[in-house]
């Protein structure tokens, strides 16, 4: 008897020893360790890459910051795509998310195509602007948290000195990025990559922070059915907005795609400017009222009037979200640099607008979580 129970606790000890080696050497074998192993993975390439960003290494990236959530994510991954199929600069990704989108992500980037690109992801914390956002009327969505992690982005990244490029999660980007740049050599290889205007190196007018796409200067303005101004978006009767003097006709500028000077941010403290009119709208009526539905925009129309640089209006074709029908010519499309679909007619919905551009560039979710919908 004592033989035959050593017998077995040897074949047991043998079979355990086995099968941590199976978990060890051949992981792809067991479909359920599949994703943690991409989690794993994509948490080491994080820290690698935060450590990466601190040294030379990535001082000529192109820095492109995208925030989104559970519900969003395949627009970021979309979009992800577009730049790294379009762009053959050196892109680094700053990810800005929900805390339950994080490990979805990681996922979704370390088992498809994406796994080479260079990226951080960044959990924003709702309690920045917890008890800060009233949108009174309009569209409740705009009042979502991560709504507002644009308004933080030196806090978010405070390793990154001078540029990010930030860009809402419901656009696609159709060309690379860069042609001009401070260095001869980064000049030399740029030219080869793109004869395009560049988004990211473009020149930002003395004392400019920012650059937007204003209203004034775009196609995409005569789609709504809004002038686009600063009455459409701001309450005139405000004291607080009549010290300001700034003139309701003034045209408006979207907020979803813009490049800034985190140097400059920093050295005005617009992000506390931001945080000024977002808290005071609280009290009492600044926006939300208005045609413009509120959300994160007003207060950037506010600390931004008159301080920004236009951004070529190719740069941000916008709008593709606003009509559930086609708003743009097939060719007209082809010749944007960036699309955007703002509004409530996303791509990744059952019904919107040049869905073919963003379905090029989708990637099926490998956990099967995020469904595009897809007419019959």
């Amino acid at each position: 008897m004592a033989l035959c129970s050593t017998k077995k606790v040897i074949l047991l000890t043998v079979c355990v020893w086995l099968g941590f080696m199976v978990v060890i050497w051949f992981p792809e074998l067991l479909p359920h360790l599949k994703s943690k192993r991409a989690i794993d993975k994509g948490i080491y390439r994080q820290e690698a890459d935060d450590y990466k960003s601190n040294s030379s290494l990535h001082k000529d990236a192109v820095h492109v910051c995208i925030t989104s959530d559970k519900n969003t994510i395949g627009g970021m991954v979309a979009l992800i795509n577009s730049i790294y199929s379009n762009t053959k600069h050196h892109v680094f990704f700053h990810l800005v998310l929900d805390a339950e989108s994080q490990d979805h992500l990681r996922i979704w980037i370390e088992t498809t195509k994406l796994k080479d690109i260079h990226y951080q992801i960044k959990v924003f914390p709702e309690t920045w602007v917890k008890g800060k956002i009233k949108v009174r009327g309009g569209r409740q969505d705009l009042a979502k948290p991560l709504n507002y992690a644009r308004y933080y982005l030196p806090k978010l990244f405070p390793d990154i000195k001078g540029r990010v490029l930030f860009i809402d999660d419901d656009s696609i980007v159709q060309v690379g990025f860069s042609s001009e740049c401070s260095s001869a050599s980064r000049r030399l290889t740029l030219m080869k990559v793109s004869s395009v205007g560049g988004l990211y190196d473009m020149k930002l007018s003395p004392g400019h922070a920012v650059g937007f796409s204003s209203e004034c200067s775009s196609a995409s303005r005569r789609l709504t059915l809004m002038k686009n101004n600063y009455a459409d978006y701001i309450d005139f009767k405000s004291k607080k907005i009549k010290e300001m003097k700034i003139d309701p006709t003034e045209c408006a500028f979207n907020t979803g795609v813009f490049i800034a000077d985190l140097d400059l941010w920093r050295k005005f403290n617009i992000t506390n400017q931001l945080l000024h009119w977002l808290e005071l709208n609280t009290k009492e009526e600044i926006y939300g009222n208005e045609r413009g539905g509120g959300g994160s925009q007003p207060p950037m129309m506010i600390v931004f009037y008159k301080k920004y640089t236009n951004i070529d209006p190719g740069w941000h074709v916008r709008y593709l979200g606003w009509t559930s029908g086609t708003s743009y010519t097939k060719q007209f499309i082809r010749m944007a640099k960036l699309l955007h679909w703002n509004g409530r007619f996303k791509p990744w919905g059952r019904v919107s607008q040049h869905k073919d551009v963003w379905l090029k560039y989708y990637i099926e979710d490998p956990t099967g979580k995020f469904k595009p919908a897809r007419k019959n």
